[in-house]
């Protein structure tokens, strides 16, 4: 039987947490609405809630802390850094992992979410231009002085968790991957090794996984949508896996975390699994 809870910087969640960045952050009836979603995935049980300086550079922080703040007990909020908003740079953004600016966009998510340390802080991109040793060490400096509570890493190989894992303690990766998107696969086995918990960004891919035959058949012997099927192929594939789908409907969150009820038989695993082997994995 899956379990469905995981000890995660310092908290127990839900194996299904909550991506925040699809919530509108505009000051007008989508904002209110984004605000009863927040409020209604805790209702409902999620206690991992996942934003991000980048989603609105620091909007979607503020949004967060206006639905959920004073927040309830054995919840847990994830946030992260070290992507910088350049209006001159034909992306719109850069990696910047020096010092002075993870510094200053620490205290800035502390101001914005409203709490003294950041639970869960999480490394977006690794900056090329700076050593990983020296990004993740202001990270754990900023832990020691108590602003951070645990570090995480986002987009990165196995390699560079390893790397990463000879400066400071990483508690958590969050790497894009889902049933038809495998390529961190090596990343997933790694984080199972270690007790790192792995959190899948698009872990649902729209559009592609209602149309694939082996889903929409186990989708039907389940009496489930598609979505909860690739879910629960995730909370399967290791007892380290805490998907974070994301969405600004009330429909697809209740749809999302009907996931968890779902057992799948080793033999709707096994030819789940298999599709990424039919894909060219």
């Amino acid at each position: 039987m899956t379990t469905l809870t995981l000890d995660l910087a310092g908290s127990r969640v839900h194996r299904l947490g909550f991506g925040a960045m699809r919530l509108s952050t505009e000051p007008d009836d989508a904002r209110f609405a984004s605000i009863g979603l927040l409020r209604r995935a805790v209702e409902l049980g999620v206690t991992l809630i996942d934003t991000a300086h980048l989603y609105g550079w620091g909007a979607n922080e503020e949004l967060v802390a206006e639905a959920l703040h004073p927040y309830p007990e054995g919840l847990l909020v994830a946030t992260k850094l070290g992507v910088e908003r350049r209006r001159d740079h034909p992306d719109g953004a850069v990696y910047n992992g020096s010092e002075r600016f993870l510094r200053r966009q620490v205290d800035d998510a502390l101001r914005r979410l409203r709490v003294d340390r950041i639970a869960l802080m999480q490394l977006h991109r690794i900056d090329p231009a700076i050593p990983l040793a020296d990004q993740v060490g202001v990270l754990g400096d900023l832990r020691d002085e108590g602003k951070i509570g645990h570090i995480g890493l986002s987009e990165v190989t196995a390699a560079q968790l390893a790397e990463a894992r000879e400066t400071v303690e990483i508690v958590s990766v969050q790497n894009r991957y889902n049933i038809l998107d495998r390529e961190y696969d090596p990343v997933v086995d790694a984080c199972e090794q270690a007790g790192i918990a792995f959190l899948p960004w698009r872990p649902v891919v729209a559009g592609t996984a209602g149309a694939t035959a082996v889903i929409a058949a186990v989708a039907r012997e389940l009496d489930a949508t598609a979505t909860q099927v690739v879910l629960a192929w995730l909370l399967r594939r290791s007892r380290v896996v805490v998907p974070i789908p994301g969405t600004a409907s009330p429909s697809h969150l209740t749809e999302n975390l009907g996931a968890a009820r779902l057992e799948l038989t080793d033999h709707q695993y096994e030819r789940l699994d298999r599709i990424a082997a039919s894909k060219g994995r």
